[in-house]
């Protein structure tokens, strides 16, 4: 099914003049679900679960483009994903009613050294005590960006300055292997999306989140060598222990 990255990403090519050729990337037909060629679709192991969190992706005007982008994995996964494309001119008003929905409370996933003391939170308020929602719903907001994009599009975001920040404190390195940002504590956005699931007490979408992740690299790194893919490997397994939880 579409969602809303899919549907940014297809509005994104609509604008384009020309074709997107991503940079070292293979230049075969794709499915339009996985965005992987025919012979590696994992369409069929895609999973989904229902959270009480939620995740706005803000993206970087060619992220949704990318064949490498995770924001795509994350909005397979995480029922509730929202996505709207990054411009420093200009603000969709639909993201801006997301922020003002009182179902939600916004925040604003980012490294605390770059934002005012007062704003910086380091976890998540739990449910109300009668486990229905008592309290607002986080909504983690991303930067689906590379790092320089990511700081440009923090600063220069003022409808964002009013919300809190998360600023994670990861006790592992990234795992992500399909682009190389020179840094081990550099995330990509479906890692970013897991730590925010665990702080928000939902481990199922943390675990299946990264178990996904794991699926999509293999996928990835197998057609673009030429490789046919592994069904039975430590992370299809992985992926399917996971599943095995969600709800039927």
């Amino acid at each position: 099914m579409p969602h809303a990255v899919s549907f940014l990403r297809a509005a994104r090519l609509a604008r384009s003049a020309k074709p997107f050729l991503a940079r070292g990337g293979f230049k075969r037909e794709r499915c339009a679900g996985c965005r992987l060629v025919p012979s590696h679709c994992m369409c069929a192991v895609r999973p989904s679960v229902a959270t009480r969190a939620g995740v706005c992706l803000l993206m970087a005007d060619i992220e949704p483009l990318k064949p490498t982008n995770t924001g795509w994995l994350v909005a397979d996964v995480v029922a509730d994903t929202f996505a709207f494309g990054w411009a420093r001119t200009e603000t969709d008003p639909a993201l801006l009613a997301l922020l003002n929905d009182p179902q939600w409370q916004p925040y604003v996933v980012f490294p605390g050294q770059y934002a005012a003391p007062e704003r910086v939170v380091l976890a998540v308020p739990a449910p109300g005590p009668d486990g229905n929602g008592s309290a607002k719903r986080p909504l983690f907001i991303l930067f689906d960006a590379t790092w320089a994009e990511a700081r440009k599009m923090f600063r220069r975001s003022p409808y964002l300055d009013r919300l809190p920040v998360l600023s994670l404190q990861p006790e592992r390195i990234t795992q992500y292997r399909l682009r190389n940002s020179g840094r081990d504590d550099h995330f990509c956005t479906s890692e970013v999306a897991a730590m925010c699931m665990s702080l928000a007490g939902e481990p199922v979408a943390e675990q299946t989140l990264e178990a996904y992740l794991a699926v999509f690299t293999q996928h990835y790194l197998r057609a673009k060598n030429q490789q046919p893919i592994a069904w039975d490997d430590a992370a299809h397994r992985r992926l399917r222990e996971v599943s095995a939880r969600l709800p039927a």
